[in-house]
This record gives C-alpha cells, sequence and structure tokens, in this order.
C-alpha cells in the first residue's frame, strides 16, 4: 500500500515536471517568435526608412547649375525616378524638417497607398499621395496630399509641429516639385479637423476640395469656381490655430497636407499653402547659347 502511493507521488511530480517543461518550452518559443517578429520588422522598417533617406540625399543634391532647358536639376531627376515608377509624380521638401519625400498618386483608390511604398511594396507607413482626383497638368486649383504618421517620426509626424506657432515662424515655405515645375509655396492656415459625418451640416470638410468647379461633396449649396475657392481659404484661415497674414486670392495655386490627428475620433490636422514663386529655371536661350558656346569652343 505504501509502495503504491509513494508511486503515484511520483507520477504526479513526474507529470507536473513534464508539465513545467512544456510550459516553458512554449514560452520560449513564443519569446523567441515575438523577437523574431520585431526584429524583422525593425529591419524591415530600417530598410524601408534608409531607401527613403537616400532617395531625399539624391533628390536634394541636385546642382541647379546644371539646368537643362526650362527644367530645374530635381525636375530632371523626378523624371528619372518617374521613369522607373510612373506612380511617382512629385517631390514635397519642407527644409528644415524630415518631410522629403515622393509624392505617388492611385487614380482609382484614395487606400492603396495608405499600405504601399512608392515602390508598390506592402507598408504599414505607406507613403505620401496625391488625392485620386487632383489633375496636376489641369492643374487642380487644390493639391490635396495625405499621409500617415507615427511616433518613430515617420512620414507626415513632422507635419504637427505646425500645431505651434513659434514652428510656422521658422517654417514658412515648402517645395513643391512635379514633372512640370518646380516651385516654392507660403504657408497660409494650419488647423485641427475630423471627418464629420454626412448628417452634420454647416462644416468644413476640406477634404472634399481638389477642383473649385465640382462642390457636391465639398459643400452643395456652395456656387463652384471662385465662391468655392473663396469658401476654402476663408474656412481654412478662421479655422487656423494662429494667425498667419499671408492669404490666397482665386487664380492662385493651393497645397494641402494632411494627416491624422487624435485629438478627437477620426481627427485630422492639416496645412495649407500658395504657390508664391517659380525656382529658377535656365531660360531657353540661355541654353542655347551655352550650347552654341560649347560647339565653338570644341
Amino acid at each position: 500500500m505504501r509502495n503504491r502511493t509513494e508511486g503515484k507521488k511520483m507520477n504526479k511530480r513526474k507529470v507536473k515536471k513534464i508539465v513545467t517543461i512544456m510550459m516553458l518550452s512554449i514560452l520560449v518559443v513564443t519569446l523567441i517568435s515575438v523577437g523574431l517578429y520585431y526584429g524583422i520588422k525593425a529591419y524591415s522598417d530600417y530598410k524601408e526608412k534608409k531607401s527613403y533617406n537616400d532617395l531625399s540625399d539624391y533628390m536634394n543634391d541636385a546642382d541647379n547649375d546644371e539646368l537643362i532647358e526650362e527644367k530645374t536639376a530635381k525636375m530632371v531627376k523626378l523624371e528619372e525616378l518617374h521613369n522607373q515608377y510612373p506612380n511617382v509624380v512629385a517631390w514635397l521638401d519642407i527644409p528644415g524638417t524630415a518631410i522629403s519625400f515622393p509624392i505617388v498618386q492611385n487614380k482609382e483608390s484614395n487606400t492603396y497607398y495608405l499600405t504601399h511604398t512608392y515602390k508598390g511594396e506592402n507598408s504599414a507607413r505607406g507613403s505620401i499621395y496625391l488625392d485620386m482626383d487632383v489633375d496636376l497638368e489641369k492643374p487642380s486649383e487644390n493639391f490635396l496630399i495625405y499621409g500617415h504618421r507615427n511616433k518613430n517620426g515617420a512620414m507626415f509626424e513632422p507635419l504637427m509641429n505646425y500645431e505651434k506657432e513659434a514652428f510656422y515662424k521658422d517654417h514658412k515655405t515648402l517645395t513643391f516639385t512635379t514633372l512640370n515645375d518646380d516651385s516654392e509655396y507660403e504657408i497660409i492656415a494650419a488647423f485641427r479637423s475630423r471627418i464629420y459625418y454626412k448628417s452634420e451640416k454647416n462644416v468644413f470638410r476640406y477634404y472634399y476640395f481638389v477642383n473649385a468647379d465640382n462642390t457636391s461633396l465639398y459643400n452643395p449649396a456652395i456656387q463652384g469656381g471662385e465662391p468655392a475657392f473663396n469658401d476654402f481659404v476663408k474656412n481654412a484661415k478662421n479655422d487656423s490655430m494662429y494667425a498667419i497674414e499671408p492669404t490666397a486670392s482665386y487664380g492662385d495655386q493651393l497645397i494641402t497636407l494632411s494627416t491624422c490627428a487624435y485629438h478627437s475620433e477620426n481627427g485630422r490636422f492639416a496645412v495649407v499653402a500658395k504657390k508664391t514663386k517659380k525656382l529658377n529655371v535656365k531660360p531657353k536661350n540661355e541654353v542655347n547659347n551655352e550650347d552654341n558656346n560649347n560647339e565653338s569652343n570644341s
């Protein structure tokens, strides 16, 4: 009887030991798996960030002494990038910040680039992208641009610095480069907003203002064209978190940078700027004169 009891105790200890070993093994495997997951994710994030940084260095190393006819060096480099990745249609720079990115556009979807890089690779960061309805050639009155943000400072996270007036005063301009234009823009408003419910009336749906002649989503009660443009500018200025003297008039080219914000449900933060001047472009006659001089010297 005694031996049987001791045998049962030993069996229980063995079972307990086996269970403990199994649980520890599961814990170790889980920890290794989690470690691998975050390690792979961190490496992937590093590679993606390095890809953008290298591309930014390449684009911003443009020497305008090497201008060709009616194009800046950055426009030439953008064209090279566009030839490799056709959905890359522009480049955005905010001097003095980490915002220096290729701008992509999918004409059929406003969600694709939420989860893809400019190369078309899957990415939690996504890309900085133009609204699908923006026409750079026409052009649309407002170049509406979206981008994710995260706590690591990636993508449009630095845009949130414009909540502070002191930051704005040191970073009043941005540059926007397309295949046909390279220009400086002056910021005229920075405001918080949110995505409104369809039932809400008399609200500023800035995220629907792209083409002034189409107000069906922006505000159907407002006539298209100049009245719609002026309404957008007025609301942007009224909602701005601090007073900014420069404004915009009908005929000015606008650009709006929009990202998520967490002050409310479906919160948004937006910065609006207007085009003020073209960056240096070598005139056609100057290019021809240089070509002639080179020929005469050869």
